[in-house]
């Protein structure tokens, strides 16, 4: 038990999980082994299983946490919006690029990791993620075009849009404070084909 404990004072999930994130972006979800990650820890990679018992579990409440960082700031543009309606979509959209852009990584392994199998340890975080991006969008359009707001095809697309402008500058050197200007005027065009 005192072994147990020391290791639980050495190594924390967090930093497990911290390391685990930049090397399934480096190496691929495949190609990353516990024994891996622990000989980058400096640790056995016993002292890894004392916290996970697999690579996918680790995985799994990596995306999970980064999905409910995704949530929180959702929730949050909803909850500080000056008024329903435009203003709350602008600030959701610009939630989520902002989120992107600023955890790189976090994005590339939470959507854009292409591994069989993987799915089922992301879905339900995926999945419960998008419903609420898809209630908050719904919510601000029966302000501004309640038409629009019965369409959940349309606000697929719209997610599938911001996803598209995080994607394509996810693997560049350039911040979002870099492409801020960029990322308002896509969300504008955006904004002015819904009203």
């Amino acid at each position: 038990m005192a072994a147990r404990k020391a290791v639980e004072h050495e190594l924390n999930r967090k930093r497990i999980l911290e390391v685990a994130r930049e090397q399934f972006v480096q190496h691929g979800y495949r190609d990353v082994s516990m024994r891996g990650i622990a000989k980058e820890l400096g640790y056995s990679p016993g002292s890894l299983y004392y916290h996970f018992r697999e690579k996918a579990d680790l995985f799994s409440e990596m995306t999970a946490e980064d999905f409910l960082q995704l949530d929180r700031l959702l929730e949050e543009a909803v909850r500080t919006s000056p008024n329903p309606g435009r203003d709350q979509l602008e600030l959701i959209f610009l939630s989520f690029i902002r989120f992107g852009l600023e955890n790189k990584r976090s994005f590339e392994l939470m959507f854009l990791i292409q591994e069989p199998g993987l799915e089922c340890y992301t879905a339900q975080s995926k999945m419960g993620s998008y419903e609420k991006f898809l209630n908050a969008v719904n919510e601000s359009l029966q302000v501004i075009n309640a038409d629009r707001a019965k369409d959940h095809l349309l606000i697929w697309v719209l997610f599938l849009s911001l996803h598209g402008f995080v994607s394509f500058y996810i693997h560049s050197a350039q911040s979002y404070e870099d492409i801020a200007k960029l990322a308002d005027l896509h969300i504008q065009l955006l904004l002015r084909g819904l009203t």
